[in-house]
C-alpha cells in the first residue's frame, strides 16, 4: 500500500507533468531514477544523511541529474527541502503507475529462472499487446524456483508456463488417477 505522503507528492508530480505535457518523458525519468537508486544505493543513503547539508544534496542533484527536465530535479530539491528523499522511491513508483494509465501502457511481470535477452522480451511483450490490445512494459524478474520456463503476470491474469507447474500438473494428474 502506497504511504499518504508518497501519494501525494506522486500526484503533484503527476499533475505537474500533465500541466508541462512531459507525462512520459518525466516517467522515463522516473525509471531511470528508480535503477540509479537500485543499483547504487549509497545514493539514496547520501540523500537521507544529516550530517550532509541540504545545498550539498542540491548540488549532487544538479551534477548527476543535469540531463533531467529542470521541473524534475526542482521536485527532487523540494523533496530534499521538506525531509522528504525516505519516499522517493514509492514516490517515483506511483507516479509510474499514474503515468502508465494515461499512456495506457500495462505492466507485466516475466519470472524466469535466467535473465530473458531482448529478443525474448520482445517477443513476449508483442504476444501481450496483441492479447490485451494495450501497450505493454515488461519488467524481467529472476525466480531460481522456476528451473525453466517463464510466468507472466499481467493485472489480475497469471500465465504461468515454467516446468515447475508442468511438473505440478503431472503431479495432480497422476493423484487424480489420470494419465501424466
Amino acid at each position: 500500500m502506497v504511504s499518504d505522503v508518497a501519494s501525494r507528492y506522486a500526484e503533484a508530480l503527476f499533475q505537474l507533468s500533465k500541466e508541462e505535457d512531459k507525462v512520459e518523458e518525466r516517467k522515463e525519468e522516473a525509471q531511470v531514477l528508480r535503477e540509479v537508486l537500485n543499483r547504487d544505493p549509497e545514493l539514496l543513503t547520501f540523500f537521507r544523511a544529516v550530517k550532509v547539508t541540504d545545498e550539498e544534496k542540491k548540488t549532487v542533484v544538479d551534477s548527476v541529474f543535469a540531463s533531467f527536465l529542470p521541473s524534475t530535479r526542482n521536485f527532487l530539491k523540494l523533496l530534499i527541502d521538506k525531509d522528504r528523499t525516505f519516499y522517493l522511491d514509492e514516490i517515483l513508483k506511483e507516479y509510474i503507475r499514474h503515468a502508465n494509465l494515461e499512456l495506457g501502457i500495462e505492466t507485466a511481470v516475466v519470472a524466469s529462472a535466467r535473465k530473458l535477452d531482448e529478443t525474448q522480451m520482445e517477443r513476449i511483450r508483442q504476444a501481450l499487446e496483441k492479447k490485451t490490445g494495450h501497450r505493454v512494459q515488461l519488467v524481467n524478474t529472476i525466480d531460481k524456483s522456476l528451473i525453466a520456463g517463464i510466468k507472466v503476470t499481467a493485472g489480475n491474469t497469471v500465465t504461468d508456463v515454467t516446468v515447475a507447474r508442468q511438473i505440478e500438473g503431472m503431479k495432480e494428474a497422476l493423484l487424480k488417477g489420470g494419465n501424466a
